[in-house]
């Protein structure tokens, strides 16, 4: 379970307003471009995966390949030559475009099939089946669209990421305890939550540790999450509107 605390609270610790990633995508700087289309596809590949698996009813590899083609496209500044921010979030724009790939699947499949010097991205499609598995596709008449779908799995993929930021942060500091109070009291799906008392027994600190450590562990991982929907974005009023329907916070 995620707590709302552990998300939400004050409007402090937004990110500095910074280039949009769809511009640093654009660069001529290879570095600066390579740096941004990272953090775009790091955030954006499993819900991409997910929804030509959801959507267009396609088998594991037969995603796997065409997840391939959409970014190679996209790391080529296909696609977002011709983005316009004005017109669409990113991720309802990228959606769009997976469309397009796999509406055009002959002609898609015959690129794979060349080959040549299209990017073979090193992605961990094994994850991406295991958590679809584990969320199920959804059912035939199900209410939910197609749409929310992909927006669900994009949140999914982004507090994934923070939290694995978070971990590696919490390591290198020293501070594995905070984080495992965080996996165990805001993360946890079992049935019965524990209390900051029964907490406090388990890891044999003091209740007031226990809220300590875990306000912690909640502001870093707020402001994690606000850095990488800031990458995963396309400019400052996306990221705010963005951030105000996750976090259900006003940057200040």
């Amino acid at each position: 379970m995620m707590d709302d605390t552990a998300i939400g609270g004050p409007a402090r610790g937004f990110p500095a307003t910074r280039w949009s990633p769809i511009v640093r995508a654009r660069s001529e700087d290879p570095e600066e471009r390579a740096r941004a289309l990272e953090s775009i596809i790091a955030a954006y590949w499993k819900p991409v995966y997910k929804y030509i698996r959801a959507r267009w009813g396609k088998s594991n590899e037969d995603a796997k390949d065409l997840t391939q083609e959409f970014f190679a496209r996209l790391i080529e500044k296909d696609f977002l030559e011709h983005y316009d921010p004005e017109k669409a979030r990113l991720r309802t724009f990228f959606r769009t475009c997976v469309d397009g790939v796999v509406g055009n699947q002959d002609r898609a499949a015959r690129r794979l099939k060349r080959g040549g010097d299209a990017p073979h991205l090193s992605l961990d499609f094994e994850t991406a089946e295991s958590e679809l598995a584990r969320v199920g596709l959804p059912a035939p008449g199900c209410t939910e669209s197609m749409e929310e779908f992909f927006e669900k799995e994009w949140m999914r993929s982004l507090f994934s990421l923070a939290v694995e930021s978070l971990r590696q942060e919490c390591e290198a500091r020293g501070k594995t305890v905070h984080l495992r109070l965080f996996e165990r009291y805001d993360l946890d799906d079992g049935d019965v939550r524990q209390t900051y008392s029964d907490l406090a027994r388990e890891f044999g600190l003091s209740t007031s540790e226990v809220t300590n450590y875990l306000a912690f562990a909640r502001r870093e991982f707020r402001r994690i999450s606000l850095e990488k929907l800031c990458e995963a974005t396309s400019s400052e009023e996306e990221f705010r509107r963005e951030a105000r329907s996750l976090f259900g916070v006003d940057p200040e």
